[in-house]
């Protein structure tokens, strides 16, 4: 029989709901019946593409003995990390101060009857090995413990609760004008925030295979934008060729699918050359961008072709009909990781016959195998070049039949059993992928891909927005959950992105400006600056996460400085603009002492200290966006071009322009705004101020 999880949108928990342990959800009935059975709770933290949540499920979870042995003594709760990204937060924590080192997934903690934290682990094998307890002796443990010393595992989780807390509320400046300290170090370093990070990062620069820091590798996209942007500014090449080499290094090696586009979600080595092999959308969404942005600068061949496959890979495997952006691809099929996308060379051979020789050359198959000593992932090898020059042609005619051969293999590959797909909608995630479609649309002036941006957003607006208030995930028709800081956040830096593809829709604007007041109103820390990560109606948890710590993706206090301020400017509300500088404020200290944790606050503060260019178009609608194209694709700092509708009387005030019979643009950074422009030229050189010309 299933169990209580087969009602779930979630495929991760619906993975489960055929175990024989009895999980609950988390909901109300499993709190209050831990609570009333005087149990502690086993708690489960996984996700749905997560190899070593599978490896625990099929050791552990489907074992009889061990279901027996959690319903005797517990109240079992298995939870989507992606779906309560809230708990995830709390429990992660409760984890590291536990275990003094990182966390991860599947995440097992152990928790009192009101959800206080006293044990926990990540992994654990079924039996004892690789010095790890056996699942089945730590529950045994830990049972015996709730039974002989319940007072000490309840004071334990009294006290990791209250570290938490302290640790979430601490705000930068602890004297009695700490809000005046902030608002004096964020003045005094903001200026400065670009170059502190870099000189942060660089010592730890790679420079032979790019990345920052030591393996397993990820790619970063926060931290490597936050670089570039910098970069824009100051004219720091040293910057910017750290970007760009590293954006080269993670394209040809083996962490972008070079047959079927996109990007796994890390390299287990320093080359990028074996990645753990699930496809995130929300790596994918800034990744797109990123290339896409780094693109404008070299005009390079590879970054355009990593565009064009991300756009494409997300188009057609993670986009559902609907409009919405799936979540993520399984590193795992047939219960093997990688099987769906490692090679034998023999089967290549076979199936590409004459084409095999420079196919092989190109990705690596005419070299020992480098998928576990048995098997080969593909990765960029040698260039066309000296593939050309080893068979004595011309390098067109090879780079033909390489690709010939590559569009082989990959049909060959669609024959397979693919890896799972995790079909929920994640608000925050389509964000992420809806702006970065929309900025790489521009860029390359891809109508499919602008369609697609603006399909998952209507979408999300659709399903996701309801009475002024947005939810968090979607399945099979049925939206649900809380949104958090980062749907909020992400979702205003998507239309702030999406505004600028086409003439501006009032309705964008006016959701933009809804959604930045819901920040305001429902997510601020009034006492101490910055937002929480879950809204002030919000379920009550044992305690309120607040962090602008980048991790996998920006952080959600980061995102709301830099896209409350750029809403700002656009507007005029002078609201935006001073909840940005007060978060800025809460962690301007923290920023200083560690700026590359807080990349895109980095980036905020950049903007705080030096406004992005604003430019407004108006006239002759067609005219208007043809200069807008033309900037897209300029090498130009941060600049934001918006379009404005021929019919403004509902827009505010600071957009409303006199009506012209030919195009005219104005451009304004911060509270200083130049005459009207009238010519594109001219439009250009004004905005050249600063950057780097090539």
């Amino acid at each position: 029989m299933a169990n209580r999880l087969a009602h779930e949108t979630s495929p991760y928990l619906r993975q489960h709901a055929d175990n024989p342990v009895d999980w609950h959800p988390w909901d109300d009935e499993a709190l209050a019946l831990a609570r009333r059975l005087g149990r502690p709770i086993l708690l489960s933290i996984g996700y749905s593409a997560c190899h070593w949540c599978h490896v625990m499920a099929h050791e552990s979870f489907e074992d009889r003995d061990i279901a027996a042995l959690v319903d005797r003594h517990f109240v079992a709760i298995k939870v989507d990390r992606e779906e309560r990204p809230d708990l995830d937060q709390i429990y992660q924590a409760a984890h590291q101060v536990i275990t003094q080192r990182g966390g991860g997934w599947p995440l097992t903690m152990f928790l009192t009857p009101d959800g206080k934290p006293f044990y926990g682990g990540t992994y654990f094998p079924r039996t004892a090995r690789h010095g790890l307890p056996g699942f089945d002796a730590l529950l045994a443990r830990v049972a015996q413990l709730w039974d002989e010393r319940r007072d000490e595992l309840l004071a334990q989780g009294d006290e990791i609760v209250r570290f938490l807390q302290s640790a979430s509320n601490a705000r930068d400046g602890e004297e009695a004008d700490g809000a005046k300290s902030g608002e004096r170090e964020l003045d005094a370093f903001a200026a400065d925030a670009a170059g502190a990070l870099r000189d942060a990062l660089m010592p730890s620069y790679d420079r032979r295979w790019g990345g920052f820091g030591g393996v397993p590798k990820f790619p970063q996209p926060s931290l490597l934008a936050a670089l570039l942007h910098g970069s824009e500014a100051s004219a720091d090449r040293g910057a910017r060729d750290a970007v760009t080499t590293t954006l080269v290094r993670m394209a040809e090696g083996g962490l972008y699918d070079q047959l079927g586009g996109g990007f796994y979600r890390y390299s287990v080595d320093a080359q990028w050359g074996i990645p753990h092999f699930e496809k995130m959308l929300y790596d994918n969404g800034p990744l797109l961008r990123l290339y896409a942005q780094a693109w404008r600068f070299d005009r390079s061949l590879l970054f355009r072709d990593v565009c064009a496959g991300t756009a494409q890979w997300a188009i057609r495997e993670m986009q559902s009909p609907d409009g919405g952006y799936y979540s993520s691809r399984d590193a795992d099929s047939e219960g093997e990781e990688g099987r769906f996308y490692v090679w034998d060379r023999d089967v290549v051979a076979r199936e590409l016959g004459d084409g095999f020789a420079p196919f092989a050359a190109r990705y690596g198959l005419d070299q020992p195998p480098n998928f576990e000593g048995r098997a080969w992932h593909l990765h960029v090898a040698q260039p066309i070049e000296a593939i050309a020059a080893r068979f004595d042609v011309s390098g067109a005619p090879v780079a033909a039949q390489i690709e010939r051969a590559r569009e082989q293999l990959y049909a060959l590959r669609e024959t397979r059993v693919h890896p799972g797909l995790d079909d929920k909608v994640l608000t925050s995630w389509n964000a992420l992928m809806i702006e970065a479609m929309a900025f790489a649309g521009r860029v390359f002036d891809e109508p499919r891909w602008r369609a697609s941006a603006r399909d998952a957003l209507d979408f999300i607006d659709r399903v996701a927005w309801r009475d002024g208030r947005l939810l968090a995930t979607y399945k099979d028709g049925r939206a649900h959950l809380d949104a958090y800081l980062d749907d909020y956040a992400f979702l205003l830096g998507a239309l702030l992105e999406t505004m600028q593809d086409d003439a501006m829709r009032t309705d964008d604007l006016h959701l933009a400006c809804a959604l930045a007041d819901a920040l305001l109103e429902r997510f601020e820390d009034r006492e101490a600056n910055g937002f929480f990560f879950t809204a002030h109606d919000h379920e009550k948890l044992v305690m309120r996460p607040k962090s602008a710590v980048d991790a996998a993706m920006m952080s959600g206090n980061g995102a709301a400085a830099l896209h409350l301020q750029r809403l700002g400017h656009l507007v005029g509300d002078t609201r935006y603009l001073d909840a940005a500088r007060r978060t800025m404020a809460c962690f301007a200290a923290s920023v200083r002492e560690t700026p590359h944790a807080f990349a895109t606050l980095v980036t905020a503060m950049s903007e705080y200290a030096s406004p992005p260019a604003l430019v407004l178009l108006a006239g002759p609608r067609d005219e208007c966006l043809r200069w807008s194209r033309a900037l897209a694709r300029e090498a130009l700092p941060t600049t934001l071009v918006f379009v404005l509708p021929a019919d403004a009387k509902t827009l505010p005030a600071t957009l409303t322009r006199p009506a012209s019979v030919k195009p005219q643009a104005w451009v304004c950074r911060g509270t200083q705004c130049l005459p009207a422009i009238d010519s594109l030229d001219e439009l250009r050189r004004s905005l050249m101020v600063g950057s780097v010309r090539h």
